[in-house]
């Protein structure tokens, strides 16, 4: 073997050994498991910009640690490079040059005087949290090399900024810049930068709360150097110089708290960004709050508000209480008696249905339903009212007798589709209390449920006069997907047509004082709005929708104290308002009318026009209803002598001699009320002398009615008072005999009210007129005792509800 092939041989074997070396040294560097900050970071709640802090939560592990961002702000990386590693950026994660230089430095005074660390060790080192050893040093460097061959300059600074210690549980720079300056990082100033870029150098050591002369001087050599490269001039310098250094740790911003906590329970920890937009949020705050100083004086001392956008359920407010008094309590997630709110959900379902139509007469007189008996808030009846009146004035009694109607399972089943989950309960546990506040829910489904209906509105146009399952959801705190354009399209729980009729009628609801011609101004807002107010005056609603915005807000006592003040169109209608006029300006609902159908109704009942309505109009109804509206029962033809001034009939006047005319007729306890608000109204004429009434019978029992559970009280004296029976009678002119169990016991005339003393039991009571008219009714009479827990017909449920 020659000299040649041994060399030969020799550098074959350099060179495989070489490659060996490199590929060992590639596998090492990208393929050896890295695992960087295996750390908890605090939950932190931005606003809808990314930037605004709407507050935090402390991580697990008691350091307040947010999250990495994907950017280190200009002036903070200038500041660090330049005091910890000028040449960042050209090194490969170990600088030769400084590891030299903090040896001979180390050598000469005979300790560590500098670890000659880069950023990227530091990175490494902060990682691994291991104690500064030779040994460890060089664990470093390994590690550094790994991470610079992994990772870009911007994501290992980023590293570095997110999880350096700035002093006692700080860490990194978001939340130095919150705790130090009251700031986001990315409005620190040149000063407010340079003292955190020195602070991670020796946290235990330099601290803005001790050792300030040491930090001061850090920072401002600091702020020459940066003069020096030409970052910042002279002047600049010297006025940076002279800002103070932080005086104290500062709170971290907890304005939105509820929200926070509200999104803490699904994310513990991590960085959330919210839909919240933060000005809006802030002056949502304050107006709550400033309406709750005058509220206080009536000892009113809690209230919420949400706003959404109707468009896309984002929540832009969530003020969860502005009160002084149970602040903590976030009364936006809190079960509250519902009031009146379900009302406009129970019109559009019978809209939908086709058992209602806008302008339909409903009754208004009183009415009980076994031992439940509702009145109206003002406790007055207005014997006959149009559906859309009856709304927008919020009428309890026709609200009933519409649930009734409608039925109460068939109404618990639409209420859970449309959004209201809380309402969880068998129909048979609410019973017809369910319409006025016999069931609970939140303030964020019933603010979710209204902008639903305005959603589907909106919506219904914009998909092409056709509907998405997407359109019925609740409120949403943070970004969420939108569905695929592809979307199967359904049927909607409530129609495009149904709910504007309701929106319509609800846009015409009076408005508070404050708000008195509100129409007559430029920059007015059509705001469809229900008000509600929970039996015991606990709680005051009110929520508004636009096509844009939906206002949803809550007033009363956390605690559920009853208040007189607390109600919804009095305590809380203004702030409802107050809050509109912070939002831009918004527009109308455009009606869908590819979901309506036309529909000749008589005007003066709103039903379908009869063969003997006269007058007749053409409404706007929903196209596609499962039941055929009813055609109206108050006209009828009525046969008159001769002068027009009594009914007759074939057995008392020759049918040559007859006018027949179609006459509006009500029944006769609905006349009665009716006929009180309504002075045009022509009562049906009497039959003339001679003449037998053929038709429905003139008499109405207004108290007690049949099947109804009579409670005779006792007074102070110990004896049983009387019980005040009242009817009506068509002509007032007329009179009525009273007997009660067949005994004779008064005769009115004009004002038929009978005062009566019956004894326990049942009885039977019968009324009489001069012409032979007979009414009778059975009711039950009970003791004292047997009314205990407001069982009996006098217990009015709803009476306090608007």
């Amino acid at each position: 073997m020659t000299l040649k092939t041994i060399f030969a041989g020799r550098r074959g074997t350099v060179r495989l050994c070489a490659a060996a070396a490199v590929a060992l040294a590639a596998l090492w560097l990208w393929a050896v498991p890295l695992r960087l900050f295996d750390v908890p970071y605090s939950l932190s709640v931005y606003s809808s910009d990314g930037r605004t802090l709407l507050g935090a939560r402390i991580a697990s592990d008691g350091q307040w640690r947010f999250a990495p961002s994907d950017t280190v702000p200009r002036r903070f990386a200038v500041c660090l490079q330049l005091f910890e590693d000028e040449y960042f950026r050209w090194h490969p994660g170990v600088n030769p040059v400084s590891m030299a230089r903090a040896a001979m430095s180390g050598i000469r005074a005979g300790r560590i005087v500098s670890g000659g660390s880069t950023i990227t060790m530091q990175v490494a080192r902060l990682s691994g949290g291991r104690r500064r050893t030779l040994s460890n040093k060089l664990i470093e460097i390994m590690e550094a090399l790994q991470i610079e061959a992994r990772y870009s300059k911007d994501e290992i600074m980023c590293l570095y900024a997110s999880h350096a210690p700035f002093g006692g549980n700080v860490v990194g720079l978001e939340a130095a810049a919150w705790r130090y300056f009251g700031v986001d990082e990315g409005r620190l100033s040149w000063a407010e930068s340079a003292t955190l870029a020195v602070l991670p150098n020796a946290p235990s050591l330099i601290h803005p709360g001790r050792n300030r002369d040491a930090l001061l001087a850090k920072r401002n050599a600091l702020l020459r150097k940066l003069c020096a490269r030409g970052y910042i001039d002279s002047l600049d310098c010297r006025l940076y110089q002279d800002e103070p250094l932080p005086e104290n740790i500062r709170p971290l911003p907890d304005a939105s708290r509820h929200v926070v906590d509200r999104l803490g329970v699904a994310s513990r920890t991590g960085r959330v960004v919210t839909t919240i937009d933060a000005h809006l949020q802030q002056q949502c705050t304050q107006v709550a709050r400033s309406r709750q100083r005058v509220l206080a004086s009536n000892e009113i001392h809690n209230s919420a508000v949400v706003v959404v956008e109707t468009a896309t359920g984002r929540v832009l407010a969530y003020v969860g209480n502005a009160g002084l008094r149970a602040a903590d309590v976030d009364i936006v997630r809190a079960r509250r008696s519902t009031g009146s709110l379900l009302k406009p959900f129970l019109y559009a379902a019978a809209l939908q249905r086709g058992i209602l139509l806008p302008q339909m007469l409903m009754p208004d007189v009183p009415t009980v339903y076994s031992d439940y008996r509702p009145e109206n808030y003002s406790h007055n009846y207005d014997g006959a009212v149009p559906a859309s009146l009856a709304l927008s004035r919020s009428l309890n009694v026709p609200a009933v007798r519409l649930l009734h109607t409608y039925g109460e399972d068939a109404f618990v089943q639409t209420l859970r589709r449309i959004g209201l989950k809380e309402i969880d309960r068998p129909a048979a546990h609410y019973g017809l209390s369910l319409i006025l506040g016999g069931a609970e829910s939140t303030l964020w489904s019933l603010t979710g449920a209204y902008a639903t209906l305005g959603r589907i509105v909106g919506n219904y146009s914009r998909y092409g006069s056709a509907y998405s399952p997407d359109d019925v959801h609740g409120p949403c705190l943070t970004v969420s997907p939108r569905p695929d354009a592809d979307t199967v399209f359904t049927a909607p729980v409530l129609s495009a047509s149904a709910a504007w009729i309701v929106l319509e009628a609800m846009a015409g609801s009076q408005r508070p004082e404050q708000e008195a011609g509100w129409e007559r101004y430029a920059g007015s807002r059509r705001v469809a709005w229900k008000t509600g107010t929970s039996f015991g005056y606990r709680d005051a609603w009110a929520i508004g929708v636009t096509p844009q915005y939906t206002v949803g807000l809550w007033v009363g006592n956390a605690d559920g104290e009853g208040r007189p003040g607390i109600v919804g169109g009095v305590a809380a209608a203004p702030l409802l308002f107050d809050v509109f006029r912070l939002l831009p300006a918004t527009t109308a609902f455009g009606e869908p009318l590819d979901d309506m159908r036309q529909l000749p109704v008589c005007r003066q009942s709103g039903y379908m026009a009869g063969p003997y309505c006269t007058d007749i109009d053409t409404v706007n109804a929903c196209r596609l209803t499962p039941v055929q509206p009813g055609v109206c029962p108050h006209h009828r033809l009525v046969h008159l002598d001769a002068l027009r001034r009594a009914r007759v009939n074939g057995n008392c006047y020759r049918p040559s001699q007859m006018v027949s005319e179609p006459w509006f007729v009500l029944p006769p306890v609905q006349e009665y009320f009716y006929k009180k608000r309504h002075p045009e109204y022509k009562t049906l004429p009497p039959y003339a002398d001679g003449c037998v009434s053929d038709d429905d019978c003139p008499l109405g029992l207004i108290y007690p009615l049949p099947g109804t559970r009579v409670f005779v009280p006792v007074g102070i004296d110990g004896h049983r008072q009387q019980v005040v029976f009242s009817a009506a009678h068509r002509y007032s002119s007329a009179e009525i005999f009273w007997y009660l169990d067949g005994r004779y016991v008064a005769s009115t005339r004009g004002i038929h009210q009978v005062a009566l003393c019956p004894d326990k039991g049942w009885h039977r009571l019968v009324l009489i007129d001069a012409r032979g008219n007979e009414l009778k009714a059975g009711f039950e009479c009970l003791s004292a005792r047997e009314t205990t827990g407001g069982s009996t017909q006098d217990f009015r449920v709803g009476a306090a509800e608007e």
